[in-house]
């Protein structure tokens, strides 16, 4: 806003422009919802099932690449597709229209389980190596855990969910950043940019613990320990290691936080039979 020669005051054209693309970004998010029939959650998302499933489906040659490939240990990876399914077919999760599929990727490194849109799931060779609780032998209810955590971010939809608050980020961000630059200062869209991480840090956080909570059920529903999903973390904190990220700085919550939400998830779940 600025006063014109009259003495009257005009919008700046540059504020009004920031105005309407921060009114579109917000529009497009908000005029695109649906309820998740598993969470019972209203999530703004564009993206259809159908777009999910292909978008992994592309995906995912590439992302196995990146992981040194798949293993080329039959029995484990037959293994992890005997737990991955049965978590799948023996709970709620099998309502849902996706095309789950595991993978075991051959990367003995890199600590890891990740899921992508459509049900597309994988699980390194590292991280399967180290799910045991006497140091040797695989334990099949620590597989089922991770994997259950992973069928969590497809079922409620965590990709696509991802995809649409960054869309909205990048809107808002555009427009704070046209309404306060000043060519004087660089550094005038820091602030912008800066807010835009801090809301991306915190859907982080959120998700990983609904994705750890639908877990607990999925594992109660097809038959595993989910006791055996607190032990994961300790895994996860063991190779993390003394120095690891301070929660706040990450966007996956600290395993210690996540087992104290892990514990209140089996009460919640075992207190609803499942």
């Amino acid at each position: 806003m600025y006063r014109n020669q009259s003495g009257g005051f005009r919008i700046s054209p540059t504020l009004l422009i920031a105005v309407v693309m921060a009114g579109f970004a917000l529009c497009r998010y908000y005029g695109s919802s649906s309820t998740n029939e598993i969470t019972g959650e209203t999530q703004h998302i564009s993206m259809s099932p159908e777009q999910e499933i292909a978008m992994g489906l592309q995906s995912a040659p590439q992302m196995a690449q990146e992981f040194g490939g798949l293993s080329r240990n039959q029995q484990a990876a037959a293994l992890v597709k005997q737990v991955g399914q049965k978590v799948v077919r023996s709970s709620v999760a099998a309502r849902t229209p996706y095309q789950y599929d595991f993978h075991l990727l051959a990367d003995q490194q890199t600590i890891n389980a990740f899921a992508l849109p459509g049900g597309q799931i994988f699980i390194t060779e590292a991280l399967l190596m180290r799910l045991t609780t006497d140091g040797q032998s695989l334990n099949e209810d620590m597989l089922a855990g991770v994997l259950g955590h992973e069928v969590g971010h497809v079922v409620a939809r965590h990709s696509a969910e991802k995809l649409a608050q960054m869309e909205l980020a990048q809107g808002i961000t555009g427009a704070v950043t046209m309404a306060t630059y000043d060519p004087s200062n660089p550094n005038s869209g820091y602030l912008a940019q800066t807010v835009a991480n801090m809301l991306q840090l915190k859907y982080g956080r959120e998700q990983e613990l609904q994705s750890d909570n639908l877990g607990v059920r999925f594992m109660l529903e097809s038959g595993y320990e989910p006791e055996r999903l607190i032990d994961v973390m300790e895994v996860l904190k063991k190779a993390a290691g003394p120095n690891r990220t301070p929660e706040f700085q990450s966007t996956h919550p600290d395993p210690e936080n996540r087992q104290e939400a892990i514990r209140a998830a089996i009460q919640q779940w075992r207190g609803q039979g499942g």
